[in-house]
């Protein structure tokens, strides 16, 4: 059997990787499958280094065995010294063509097949220490990830209990811990409102005014609830932004990912494990020590901006936005849906089988119209 750990067999690589390599002083190319760093060889090539760097980046397997450039088995002998790894296999899964369906249910991949023939991550082990140690290129975990498996059960990525507990979470968890949150800060938001400062600009903004209770909710004046729930919309509005530039710009921030195991292990724990499993039901929702690190710098910047008031009533919008937004990603994975969310589950789903690069909506499709994006199902 193969095995992933770094350094024990040959890297693997994409052509997209070796495309990259093509001039003087780096220069790779590809033969049967393998690929080679010819930089330092350039300049003793007998033929000279303009015939290598004419086919920089390609395979040169028939161009090499045939026609006036064919090649000593000597010669091929020798290019065992400049062997750095080889292309790897695709899991040929997500196709431009594919449609979704209203019965969509995919079958389950044969683990061992899958592993023998891409060599990229073995369900049947724990995946994030894999990931760390595997002998692939950014290229490679790329084209890998965004090739849907499917197993009948979570697969792990930890190996102790006590860690792999806070990576599986049931979708009711998210409404249960934030929607609590949600509504304490909007009656927050409405007794603050009531006050006159410094009350309404608290320095601390968890903190009650004084004199905070239910009591105190029920005596707030009518402009206060009108107040606050203006502020609840425009929460409601900013977490759709919120969801398409995080979706788009952090967690698929493949291009700009550096080429680091250590980077490869964060990309796959904030997004990389969901397009690699998109239908595990314990790995749809966030859990909330993640939303939490997400959420805490724009919240804080809320606290920044508005007055404690109006900051509390945004953010109150945002999370419950947050928590619909999560439920209903998890509808469109696993549920049967009213008619809306089935032509969102269709284009949900075509983000993950047929184009990654387009279609970052998940409640809505309105920001992918507007920063043209729309995946076309």
């Amino acid at each position: 059997m193969a095995t992933t750990k770094r350094g024990s067999q040959r890297k693997l690589y994409t052509h997209e990787d070796v495309l990259q390599h093509r001039k003087s002083g780096d220069c790779w190319i590809v033969r049967n499958g393998n690929v080679y760093n010819v930089s330092t060889f350039l300049p003793d090539h007998p033929g000279g280094d303009d015939i290598i760097l004419e086919w920089a980046g390609k395979d040169v397997g028939e161009v090499m065995k045939n026609g006036e450039h064919s090649h000593s088995d000597a010669a091929f002998d020798m290019m065992a010294e400049f062997l750095i790894g080889r292309i790897g296999t695709d899991a040929g899964v997500v196709a431009e063509d594919w449609v979704a369906t209203e019965d969509f249910h995919p079958d389950d991949t044969d683990v061992a097949a899958d592993f023998e023939k891409c060599e990229f991550l073995d369900l049947r082990r724990p995946l994030l220490r894999q990931v760390w140690e595997g002998n692939f290129s950014k290229s490679f975990y790329l084209s890998q990830i965004h090739q849907p498996r499917h197993v009948a059960d979570s697969a792990r990525l930890f190996g102790p209990n006590y860690l792999e507990m806070f990576t599986r979470t049931a979708w009711y968890v998210v409404p249960t811990f934030w929607l609590p949150i949600a509504a304490y800060l909007f009656l927050l938001s409405v007794v603050q409102g009531s006050y006159s400062p410094p009350y309404a600009r608290s320095s601390f903004p968890y903190t009650a005014p004084p004199g905070f209770s239910f009591e105190s909710v029920l005596n707030a004046p009518g402009v206060s609830f009108a107040k606050s729930f203006v502020c609840f919309l425009v929460g409601n509005v900013i977490w759709t932004i919120l969801e398409y530039t995080l979706h788009r710009f952090l967690f698929h921030v493949d291009e700009m990912l550096p080429d680091k195991p250590a980077f490869l292990v964060l990309h796959f724990l904030a997004h990389g494990v969901h397009h690699y499993l998109p239908m595990d039901r314990l790995r749809l929702v966030m859990p909330p020590v993640l939303f939490f690190v997400l959420s805490f710098p724009f919240t804080r910047l809320a606290y920044i901006i508005f007055p404690t008031a109006i900051a509390n009533g945004i953010i109150s919008g945002s999370f419950t936005f947050y928590v619909l937004y999560d439920c209903m990603h998890y509808a469109l994975h696993h549920t049967k849906l009213p008619a809306y969310m089935r032509e969102q589950k269709k284009y949900h789903l075509a983000h993950h089988y047929k184009n990654f690069e387009l279609g970052f909506g998940v409640t809505s499709k309105i920001w992918d119209v507007v920063f043209n994006t729309v995946l076309p199902v």
